[in-house]
């Protein structure tokens, strides 16, 4: 699949860890990115620590092709994420002008406290990504893409900045619910697995209304593969006995 984009999001908050908030965004954007044709292979939760999000900014940043991170860029004292990037892309931190300006112009001269205005602090360079929702912006810096935690704001930030991804092939999937324990199918999906190249199966067992069953995921880029996969796992459940569905 060397025709695909590669993508990891870095998901930052003592909050999410802690537990006291549930992140609702690596769904989302997994399933977004899949439809514009970039694949989604890691995704790492840091607490609010420099250093910390810091090396994984980049360490992510070598590996992938695109790095989204969520939350931190909120006018609290722990909302560190912007000055984070600066230090791991070694660029001063900045005040952003266009950002500045929007926000001025958005809470007035007035309201626009000191804390507020640590939300138009950048990384020297930066390129904002707009915010229709609350105004202050996220930013990119190179294959960086920094945005809100807030599902709502890091959706429309998402859709922003679709014009700037390169994307790649969409990968497509199909399931087949096999209705027997996954140990007595293991053995042949590795050897389906070994004998279509260009093809991934996923093996997930389940346990419902008193019935226990795998459903096998295949995915690949090519249509024409999955169906000849496909083909082999029916084939083997039909030698072997075991009812199926196909979703």
């Amino acid at each position: 699949m060397s025709d695909q984009k590669s993508a990891a999001l870095l998901i930052i908050g003592d909050e999410i860890l802690s537990g006291r908030t549930q992140d609702k965004n690596l769904s989302y954007l997994a399933t977004w990115l899949n439809e514009a044709g970039i694949q989604l292979l890691e995704a790492r939760v840091v607490p609010d620590e420099q250093d910390t999000i810091v090396a994984a900014v980049n360490m992510l940043r070598a590996e992938f092709d695109y790095v989204f991170t969520t939350g931190g860029i909120g006018p609290t004292h722990d909302d560190i994420t912007s000055e984070c990037i600066a230090l791991a892309f070694e660029r001063p931190l900045t005040i952003h002008s266009e950002a500045y300006r929007l926000l001025e112009e958005h809470y007035g001269a007035a309201e626009f406290t000191k804390a507020r205005q640590r939300m138009a602090h950048t990384p020297e360079g930066a390129e904002l990504i707009d915010n229709p929702v609350s105004i202050a912006p996220g930013f990119q810096v190179e294959n960086v893409f920094v945005m809100a935690g807030v599902p709502k704001i890091m959706q429309a930030m998402l859709e922003a900045i679709r014009p700037r991804l390169k994307t790649g092939r969409k990968v497509l999937s199909r399931a087949l619910t096999i209705h027997t324990p996954e140990s007595r199918v293991a053995d042949t999906l590795g050897d389906i697995q070994a004998s279509h190249e260009g093809v991934s199966l996923g093996s997930y067992p389940f346990f419902r209304d008193g019935s226990v069953g795998t459903q096998i995921v295949v995915r690949s880029l090519s249509e024409e593969k999955i169906t000849k996969a496909l083909s082999d796992l029916r084939a083997f459940c039909t030698q072997a006995g075991y009812r199926f569905d196909e979703v």
